[in-house]
């Protein structure tokens, strides 16, 4: 039986072990943000305007309670958003404690959250079938 392609035939020497680390390091932060953005945009894309804590919290929900990383993160890609026109924020006061940033999804955000949906599914299934996962 051939060896298994996704396994290491040998030992890595220092320097390829350091290579491989910075590789999946990359690709870790690369594949986070992608799918950071996505969760964002189709949380809010659910409707009500939600700030940072509310965000953090339905994403921590559909996740069946697994904090959805930290949520200090969140922000740079809420600002990134933004910053692209696919969401608007506005500052609010709170009745208990500082004013709060509400988000809301525009139509550009809306119709990218539609496109990147598409793109998402279409990858995943790809692989899914290439890695042999459940849509195989």
């Amino acid at each position: 039986m051939p060896a298994d392609p996704r396994k290491p035939a040998a030992p890595l020497s220092d320097a390829d072990a350091q290579d491989l680390e910075a590789f999946v390091r990359k690709f870790d932060k690369e594949l986070a943000a992608g799918i950071t953005a996505l969760t964002l945009l189709g949380v809010l894309g659910e409707g009500a305007p939600l700030y940072g804590y509310q965000i953090a919290k339905r994403l921590e929900r559909d996740a069946g309670g697994v904090p959805a990383g930290k949520q200090g993160a969140l922000y740079p890609v809420l600002r990134g958003l933004e910053a692209a026109t696919l969401l608007r924020s506005e500052v609010q006061p709170s009745l208990s404690g500082p004013p709060r940033r509400y988000y809301r999804i525009t139509p550009l955000g809306r119709e990218a959250l539609a496109q990147c949906t598409t793109r998402w599914r279409a990858t995943r299934r790809i692989v899914d079938t290439i890695l042999g996962g459940e849509h195989a």
